[in-house]
């Protein structure tokens, strides 16, 4: 009978293959998912994916509690994240076997430095692409009013970074006056990006009635804000027809929307300091304006009264003189006057008396023919009448009252009216 080997004596000798020296204390690259911390270990799942995102390899990872705080304090000094879910990793690992958990690498130290390079090198990847397209400067071209006072605003709703923008903007000590309105967006872990764009999306729709949209978020970890290296987001912020001011996490925070967007500030509170800063500067402008207007007026005013108390005092003076020669230019023109009316005002009378004479004789002299004239018309009007005609012995017959001028017109029996010069004869028609 063939001897058997027990399950566990079975997985000492795969034990002894895998934790050979090849396998302890090797660089690793790989990507870390599923990253927990419990009881002070850290548990994770390390994978390596092709080109297309498949899986090629998974193993679980762990870094024991005597190293982690070590090593997760030195890994966000020099990164300035958190050993979290999403990072690409450089790690040594030393492989171990467990007959009941099976294999696992062991983590023992962190390469920070390759961690760093890679998200550079995905950020560059996603600016060089929107550059490509022509799109990467289109949003910081735009120009924000002097004083923007219409503000769309992106945030998570009940964020203490909204919270913190919002009282800062609408208890500023200068008093300006501010409309904001929060479209909600999820703004940390994997469904960010799309959150953030539905709600640009939305901004856009009512962008009439806004300056410019911010995208704010605050502290927190740093790894949240690998959900804001995202090339969609950064797409959609760089082509957004409002100007976008990004004020997402602390200082020393960046993502690729800074790089995109119209401007760059540090918190919520640094956005509101900024827009209140942007009024405040307009405000000082016009005040300065106006005291240099009031200083204009005031030495414009001073000026005129120095110049009325000197004309006061000489216009009296004036206004006498004045008088004296207005007084001798009239004396001399009556002087001038009387001489020459005697040359020019007679001369003129007796031409005028000619004139008068003249017009009489020719209004009489045309009056007369007028008289002969009508008299003439009168005899002929008298000479060519009716009546004229029949003092010569001619008369005229009417029937009815109308003149006839043939006999044969007029049937037997008609009584005829005949009109003498001295008379009137009827007679009848046989």
């Amino acid at each position: 009978m063939t001897k058997a080997m027990t399950l566990l004596e079975m997985l000492d000798v795969v034990r002894t293959f895998v934790q050979q020296p090849a396998t302890q204390n090797v660089w690793v690259t790989a990507e870390v998912q599923d990253v927990q911390v419990r009881g002070g270990h850290c548990y994770m799942e390390m994978l390596q994916k092709d080109d297309a995102g498949r899986q090629q390899a998974r193993v679980r990872g762990c870094i024991w509690a005597s190293n982690y705080a070590r090593i997760a304090r030195s890994f966000y000094n020099a990164t300035g994240q958190q050993f979290a879910s999403g990072l690409k990793v450089m790690v040594r690992v030393s492989a171990s076997f467990h007959p009941v958990f099976g294999i696992s690498l062991v983590i023992n130290e962190v390469n920070p430095e390759f961690t760093m390079g890679d998200l550079l090198r995905r950020r560059n990847e996603i600016l060089r692409r929107l550059q490509a397209e022509g799109v990467l400067e289109m949003n910081r071209q735009l120009r924000w009013p002097l004083v923007p006072q219409r503000i769309a605003v992106v945030s998570a709703p009940g964020a203490a970074g909204y919270g913190d923008f919002i009282n800062q903007l609408y208890t500023n000590p200068s008093h300006l006056r501010f409309t904001t309105r929060l479209y909600p967006a999820v703004m940390q872990g994997a469904s960010a990006p799309q959150s953030v764009i539905a709600a640009l999306m939305a901004v856009a729709d009512d962008a009439p009635l806004w300056d410019g949209v911010v995208i704010i978020r605050g502290g927190g970890a740093t790894s949240d804000l690998q959900a804001f290296e995202d090339y969609e987001l950064a797409a959609t912020v760089a082509q957004f027809p409002l100007p976008v001011a990004i004020g997402i996490g602390h200082e020393r925070d960046v993502t690729v929307l800074d790089y995109v967007a119209n401007a760059r500030l540090k918190t919520p509170t640094a956005v509101a300091e900024w827009l209140i800063g942007c009024g405040e500067s307009v405000l000082g402008a016009v005040n300065n304006l106006g005291a240099r207007i009031l200083q204009a007026a005031t030495d414009r005013i001073s000026g005129n009264r120095q110049q009325l108390a000197q004309a006061t005092g000489l216009l009296p003076a004036l206004a006498r003189g004045a008088v004296e020669r207005a007084r001798a230019r009239l004396g001399n023109a009556t002087g001038l006057l009387s001489g020459v009316s005697g040359r020019l005002i007679h001369p003129q009378l007796e031409r005028l008396g000619m004139t008068g004479r003249a017009l009489a004789t020719a209004t009489a002299t045309q009056l007369q023919r007028r008289r002969d004239s009508i008299d003439a018309a009168e005899r002929l009007l008298a000479a060519l009448s009716p009546q004229a005609t029949l003092l010569r012995g001619y008369s005229i017959t009417r029937v009815g009252g109308k003149a006839i001028t043939s006999p044969d017109d007029i049937p037997a029996g008609t009584i005829l009216e005949t009109t003498l010069a001295s008379g009137t004869l009827l007679s009848v028609k046989k």
